[in-house]
């Protein structure tokens, strides 16, 4: 990826790293704050006033500006893009950690991939990870000394070393693709990683637009040896009016089960579909469509046209994006990584020392919908998990708010059930559209409807849910939700994450996300679900069972590590019912380096 200061990202069998574009800087960045900054060796120094804000279980580097993974000889590796210099975007290389569980991780002392060569010079961006013959091989951007963004290749010098210390560039075949006709310089970047094609050859794609009609596209690569590539003619996927695609994603989903896949060529024995997921430059959303791919004609077919990229779905309805899978064949699953960036001004971050932050890996499957994606923690948080405090049955009624004692912390895992309010219990017309880009009577803004109320709803109940990193008044709270509107005798639910109340600091984001959320393929249609990690700044929610994920950043400044308090609370009309809430303390990640 080029645009922003990307994340971690992963990459298929090896992770998959994330790299920015100086092209397309982040919101809050600009030319004239970065020139301002000295971006020098040692110029910058954390200021331990701010520490308290630094996560305690999500993966980071020690200080500065970070931006995938890969399973290799028994170990997970995780390279991610890093200014190694200063708290903002810039000096960008590839950092490298590794893990045996992909929760603890222990920093690389080598830099896997540094900007010293003419068609790289100007920066390491986004790639990916392939095995070949038993070898990882690294596809990344490179920005060259005539600012044009080139595909290149990266092999590790001993294969045999399980940590993959050191890496050397293939200046021989580098750059192995350019722009051809039709894009410009600086829209094609971040290859995926590679698959066999029904001819025995290895394919790419790389993300990119069309300069004439600001078209989105996927640009296939075809090659016999991994060294030269050709451009083939079909593109993988397109989409008329979304601009520049980048950190493209192409794999399989098992249409059965929560069991992963890398099998590309559509055998009869596999049924399973196919996900192709992008992020938009424009948007900053990672977006992603379900369909049918042929492998004989190389097409990709969206399962609904209503629901292709950019119209409909997205992993994750917060501050979440650069995301990438890979196939983990340890456990038989697809993994999913995405980054974090910050949410309050620059100047914080470089008071801080250090800015952005990798999202908790998480698991990808089909839903039983079968046009839409699943994602949950991967089960090794859980042995994070210390001093539970359990409840059940709590009766909420209309204004009510329960303080949960003894669950003080800025490091959580909130479980909680909600029993459905009896006036919609009953109600089997909740069902999401799915042949529709909008539900129908109600606008693509769900900020609206999540904020407030909406005045062409019929009947509204809720919002009822949890706050989290609240102090014991109540003037600083993170509040996360659910929400039903009735519109034309149809019932819609919403998770909501409202950040209003969050800070009483001046340069926090205190904005509100939100994403409906589908009941119609949820085995228990009278219960709402949800999960909350709470890690200092970080919120991330997983609604019913993870048909619907909010990642937020919060900075409170009086409900902070142990004057952090969770309430629960019902500001709806009906009474509501917490059938089962449990909380987690979650133990602190300790770095080494190796």
């Amino acid at each position: 990826m080029a645009p922003l200061p990307s994340s971690l990202v992963p990459f298929s069998l090896l992770f998959f790293a994330l790299l920015p574009s100086i092209l397309s800087l982040p919101d809050r960045y600009d030319v004239q704050t970065l020139a301002a900054i000295d971006q020098s060796p040692d110029s910058q120094r954390n200021d331990l006033d701010w520490e308290w804000q630094r996560t305690g279980f999500h993966f980071q580097p020690v200080k500065n500006w970070m931006n995938g993974p890969l399973f290799y000889k028994g170990v997970y590796h995780l390279f991610y893009q890093w200014n190694p210099y200063a708290a903002v975007w810039g000096n960008i290389t590839w950092g490298h950690a590794v893990s045996t569980d992909l929760i603890h991780w222990k920093y690389v002392k080598e830099l896997a991939l540094v900007p010293d060569r003419w068609y790289d010079i100007k920066g390491v961006w986004s790639g990916s990870a392939t095995i070949v013959n038993g070898k990882p091989i690294l596809l990344y951007t490179g920005w060259t000394n005539s600012s044009t963004q080139v595909q290149n290749k990266a092999v590790p010098k001993n294969s045999s070393d399980p940590l993959l210390r050191e890496w050397i560039k293939v200046d021989a075949e580098n750059p192995f693709a350019v722009p051809p006709p039709g894009i410009n310089t600086s829209d094609f970047r971040d290859p995926t990683t590679a698959w066999i094609g029904q001819d025995g050859l290895w394919r790419t794609a790389v993300g990119s637009k069309y300069r004439a009609n600001d078209t989105g596209i996927i640009l296939q690569y075809r090659s016999k040896d991994f060294a030269k590539w050709e451009l083939l003619d079909e593109s993988l996927h397109a989409v008329n009016g979304t601009g520049m695609w980048e950190c493209p994603d192409f794999f399989p989903v098992a249409v059965h089960g929560q069991q992963g896949s890398e099998n590309y060529l559509g055998e009869e024995n596999a049924i399973q579909k196919f996900v192709i997921k992008v992020s938009l430059d424009e948007t900053r959303f990672d977006t992603y469509v379900v369909g049918d791919y042929d492998p004989a004609s190389e097409k990709f077919l969206p399962s609904f046209e209503a629901l292709d990229i950019g119209t409909a779905l997205r992993y994750d309805y917060g501050i979440y994006y650069a995301s990438k899978s890979f196939y983990d064949p340890h456990k038989k699953r697809r993994v999913l990584l995405g980054w974090i960036n910050e949410a309050d001004k620059p100047t914080s971050d470089i008071r801080k020392g250090w800015a952005s932050v990798q999202a908790i890996p998480r698991v990808v499957w089909l839903d039983e919908n079968q046009h839409s994606l699943r994602q949950w923690p991967v089960p090794e948080i859980n042995s994070l998990r210390k001093h539970p405090i359990r409840h059940t049955d709590l009766l909420l009624k209309q204004g009510e708010v329960f303080k949960v004692n003894g669950s003080q912390g800025s490091q959580l895992d909130i479980e909680v059930t909600f029993q459905i309010p009896k006036a919609h219990a009953n109600d089997e017309s909740d069902e999401f559209n799915f042949a529709s880009s909008r539900v129908e009577g109600i606008p693509n803004n769900t900020l609206i409807y999540c904020n407030g109320s909406f005045p062409e709803a019929e009947q509204i109940i809720g919002p009822f849910g949890v706050h989290v990193l609240a102090s014991e008044d109540l003037r600083e709270r993170t509040s996360v939700f659910f929400k039903f509107l009735k519109f034309k005798g149809s019932w819609k639910t919403m998770v909501c994450n409202d950040l209003t109340s969050s800070s009483l600091a001046s340069d926090a984001t205190k904005g509100v996300y939100g994403g409906l959320v589908s009941l119609s393929s949820y085995k228990n249609r009278q219960a709402l679900t949800m999960r909350i990690l709470v890690d200092h700044s970080i919120v991330e929610t997983f609604a019913q069972g993870g048909r619907t994920c909010i990642t937020a950043r919060s900075y409170p400044l009086l409900g902070s590590d142990n004057n952090a308090h969770i309430f629960v609370f019902n500001n709806g009309s009906l009474p509501v019912k917490a059938t089962h809430l449990a909380v987690w303390k979650m133990d602190k990640i300790r770095y080494t380096t190796v």
